[in-house]
């Protein structure tokens, strides 16, 4: 045999009677006459290995003072705590919150907020000043969201409006940011969102199609998107089979109209159902010109 497997052979734990040497030293043979020399080896290192992570593993146990016949306590979820420290809810007698209403969506105050900035301006307190005037901002962008929100219709080509997926947010820096959407659906897979929001990527975007000419068409002569108007204004329409109607219009200098439609029958029909929208009123609650 090769040197080292004498190397691995002192590894492994001599028995402890005449016995048992016997039958280890047969079951040595049985492999030697059955495995070739490299599989002989594999064999006696794994043996080895095991052996010495075993011996490593119990070392290791005594030094922690860990008892190996001691249950090993889990965390709801399944996950180990070693540490036996516990967790906000992770068990024990911590109850599990069932109940709250969560929190209150409130628009700032915008009168309390300017009465606040001219305070704190008298004061020579700036930083305040600076930051009552922000949540004013605030307080005026997020009520104008709800206003358009108020004026869009309540139907769109037989879908009902979804006020629980209305949203309204704004960062409050002069209309950057500000993002209103309005989801329509039916009952069963036909759906229309609308999202106004001023957003520089988006305008890029379609500033782009719009000076890139007319249309692109996909291999095979498919289209893909073209240019279009929506009561008067330019707009680009775009279709994927996966995801369908896609209708962005953009209204003054800052802001757009995107309309999403899945499952709309045609081009025609996405077109109409976005023409529902008073874009002129939308564009006159924002003080786009």
């Amino acid at each position: 045999f090769p040197t080292n497997i004498f190397v691995i052979l002192a590894l492994i734990k001599p028995q402890k009677n005449m016995k048992s040497s016997r039958i280890f030293l047969f079951g040595i043979a049985l492999i030697v006459a059955t495995a070739s020399p490299a599989q002989f080896l594999k064999k006696l290192q794994q043996k080895a290995e095991q052996k010495l992570e075993k011996k490593v593993d119990k070392e290791v146990d005594k030094e922690l003072g860990i008892n190996q016949n001691q249950p090993t306590q889990t965390q709801p979820g399944g996950q180990n705590n070693p540490s036996g420290s516990s967790s906000r809810n992770s068990g024990g007698n911590n109850p599990s919150n069932n109940s709250g209403g969560g929190l209150i969506s409130t628009p700032p105050n915008v009168k309390q907020n300017l009465s606040d900035a001219e305070a704190s301006y008298k004061k020579n307190n700036y930083s305040e000043a600076r930051y009552a005037v922000q949540q004013a901002m605030l307080g005026v962008e997020l009520e104008i969201g709800n206003q358009i929100l108020k004026s869009l219709p309540e139907t769109i080509s037989s879908l009902l409006k979804d006020v629980s997926s209305d949203q309204v947010t704004s960062t409050g820096s002069g209309w950057a940011g500000l993002t209103i959407q309005r989801k329509y659906q039916d009952k069963k897979d036909k759906q229309l969102t609308i999202i106004i929001a001023n957003n520089a990527m988006w305008m890029s975007a379609v500033n782009a199609y719009m000076t890139n000419g007319g249309y692109a068409q996909q291999t095979g002569g498919e289209q893909n998107w073209k240019q279009t108007k929506v009561k008067g204004n330019r707009a680009i329409i775009e279709f994927d089979k996966s995801s369908g109607y896609k209708l962005s219009v953009p209204i003054g200098q800052s802001s757009l109209i995107v309309y999403e439609g899945i499952n709309f029958a045609s081009e025609q029909d996405m077109i109409k159902a976005a023409e529902t929208v008073d874009i002129d009123g939308v564009k006159k609650m924002l003080g786009e010109q």
